[in-house]
């Protein structure tokens, strides 16, 4: 029963984290952005993806290791649904990281400056990213409440 607790709350603050820094990213990522905020936007996003793996390796101790067993998880059409809200938010990160990186490589020129348009469609990807980790957070709630099974 504590290792349950314990797995459920790392899993909910780990989720919860993911939020703030999808949220800092978007705050970041404006035109003008500056070197130094360059490089804070690429130690954030290094940490989203890091704590993304997290979240996985959390996620599946609690399958495995909570009160629930792994056959509620398995036959739950609502965790499938989440679990498929979340790769798609990984896929959608995958964008946003590259050209984070790219940005920061170019950065090494004096008078580089992100173009406004890659500014604008990196911020059309992190808001699509946080409407379907909210669909994430939705689905969960739906499976605490047994909905799925």
């Amino acid at each position: 029963m504590t290792t349950d607790l314990i797995l459920a709350v790392a899993h909910h603050w780990l989720v919860f984290a993911i939020a703030a820094l999808l949220a800092a990213e978007f705050a970041l990522v404006r035109p003008g952005i500056g070197r130094r905020e360059l490089k804070l936007l690429g130690r954030i996003d290094s940490f989203y993806g890091a704590l993304a793996g997290a979240v996985i390796l959390v996620g599946g101790a609690r399958v495995y290791f909570g009160l629930k067993g792994w056959e509620y998880y398995v036959y739950n059409q609502i965790f499938w649904a989440k679990m498929a809200a979340f790769v798609v938010v990984g896929l959608l990160s995958i964008p946003p990281t590259l050209r984070i990186i790219r940005w920061n490589r170019a950065m090494a020129e004096p008078d580089y400056a992100v173009p406004d348009s890659e500014i604008s469609a990196t911020r059309r990807y992190l808001w699509l990213e946080a409407l379907v980790l909210a669909f994430v957070l939705v689905f969960a709630a739906m499976m605490a409440r047994g909905y799925g099974v």
